[in-house]
């Protein structure tokens, strides 16, 4: 097994709100998704999130809250897709159309799940509206079936 990719996924929170991003092109492209991608080289992983929200989405996040972990294997992939999760609701600019995003804002009611990834629906709720944290691991089978998953979702302590 080789070693982890390390990724980001920031949602950007207004009220009850979330922005959202139709992938244009590459990994996920046709579907609804959080912003995110590769985390550089020398790079923090907070810092790693903000730079791709700014990229996708010409918005930038002054402050993000890393809300878990999520572990993605797809079959015949040697490398795991680790992605920190990140939520904001501290952030300026206008969300705006780029090569690689074309930027919603949805209710949380209104999510389009049916055009996600298929295990969306079973976290994001508990993460965007009910402020939970999440560590999980999914097995993907292509890009639409779940073979395996794990999911602990969790109440932050406030201490």
């Amino acid at each position: 097994m080789g070693k982890n990719k390390l990724l980001t996924l920031v949602y950007v929170m207004k009220g009850d709100r979330v922005l959202l991003g139709m992938k244009k092109r590459g990994f996920g492209v046709g579907r609804w998704n959080g912003f995110g991608g590769k985390v550089h080289e020398g790079e923090s992983i907070p810092d790693g999130a903000k730079r791709e929200l700014l990229e996708e989405s010409v918005v930038t996040a002054n402050s993000i809250q890393e809300v878990g972990v999520i572990i993605f294997e797809f079959v015949n992939d040697p490398v795991l897709m680790e992605v920190h999760v990140f939520k904001t609701d501290d952030y300026s600019g206008e969300p705006t159309e780029t090569e690689e995003m074309r930027p919603q804002w949805f209710t949380l009611s209104e999510i389009p799940y049916d055009l996600m990834w298929p295990d969306d629906i079973l976290w994001m709720p508990a993460i965007l509206g009910e402020g939970k944290h999440i560590d999980a691991y999914f097995k993907f089978e292509g890009m639409s079936n779940i073979l395996e998953q794990r999911i602990s979702l969790t109440t932050p302590s406030d201490s």
